[in-house]
């Protein structure tokens, strides 16, 4: 419980530094301007090279040295697509969020890439890993390449209803047409449709019944794609959030749909289990959750164009 009270007053760290614009009130998020993060030097196992790797984490400016599992830091509420796997004790990493220098500060630089792994100096395994920055955990280490969703913690309590939410970004899309599959275990193949970056938030009011098992209905939602290259950064973007039933609005798209794809979350039992998104909630609801991700791909685990890439900072709410 002290965890998520934790998160809760760093996620709201940011309303003592609000700025009011007319009417308007802007709320950073706790680490949201990207300007602090965690340094983590991993050494992979001597069977695949035994490299020396560094993945990055948002959070209190500070360097972590040894093949310790990630607990997210300082009330940070952002986990990321970087992550450290033990597979029959194996270990071996992932990175593909990087922290990039932008002016003064920092941003994050979110990457669609091709991740192998080499055993004894032959490549066993190749992957397309996507860059995500996303609000919630890691279950770390990773011990399988099975349902991968399932090792992540999506969302973090929230109960507010802002009206927009606001970030600074910068693209380059690969320019195929097609996307590749790879997931290490079958051969490459092409996924039919150009990928897309993405940004998504949902307002989720959740609960959970006797056996454990999460719902949610739908409360709040914004998502926006992206499938062309900027030219330099795109300061202030601003996208406002639909509440209620939207399938009728005018702005819907099927990518906005209820339970567009599995998402899962610690119940009561210290479980990851499926959050079953089952409805629209009535627009005058509360949330109890939100869900908010940066992808540089769009279309689940193993599956991208590699090259794609997704620069964000200074993300915030708008009241």
């Amino acid at each position: 419980m002290n965890s998520i009270k934790n998160i809760l007053l760093f996620l709201f760290a940011g309303s003592q530094l609000s700025t009011m614009t007319g009417q308007e009130k802007v709320v950073p998020f706790a680490f949201g301007d990207m300007d602090q993060w965690v340094v983590r030097e991993i050494q992979e196992s001597g069977i695949i090279g035994g490299n020396k790797k560094y993945l990055y984490e948002l959070g209190p400016t500070d360097t972590i040295v040894g093949n310790i599992a990630y607990h997210n830091r300082g009330g940070s509420p952002w986990a990321n697509s970087n992550v450290m796997a033990k597979v029959a004790g194996v270990v071996k990493t992932n990175t593909s969020v990087f922290p990039e220098r932008r002016d003064d500060g920092w941003c994050a630089r979110l990457e669609t890439r091709m991740e192998s792994v080499k055993v004894l100096g032959l490549v066993d395994i190749e992957v397309v890993a996507a860059g995500s920055v996303f609000l919630g955990a890691v279950h770390e280490p990773i011990k399988g390449t099975k349902n991968p969703q399932s090792m992540l913690g999506s969302g973090v309590p929230f109960t507010k209803k802002p009206k927009a939410i606001r970030f600074d970004y910068k693209i380059k899309a690969a320019p195929e047409k097609d996307r590749i599959r790879s997931t290490g275990f079958s051969r490459k193949s092409k996924v039919a449709g150009q990928d897309s970056i993405a940004a998504i938030l949902f307002l989720q009011k959740r609960w959970e019944d006797k056996e454990g098992n999460v719902y949610a209905k739908r409360v709040g939602t914004m998502v926006q794609r992206y499938v062309s290259s900027t030219d330099g950064w795109v300061n202030d973007a601003t996208y406002p959030i639909m509440y209620g039933d939207i399938s009728s609005h005018s702005d819907y798209k099927p990518y906005m749909r209820i339970q567009v794809e599995e998402r899962y979350t610690m119940n009561s039992q210290g479980k990851s289990v499926p959050i079953q998104e089952i409805g629209w909630a009535e627009e005058n609801e509360e949330p109890t959750h939100m869900v908010l991700q940066f992808t540089s791909s769009h279309g689940g685990a193993y599956i991208g164009s590699p090259g794609n890439t997704f620069w964000i900072d200074n993300v915030k709410l708008v009241y």
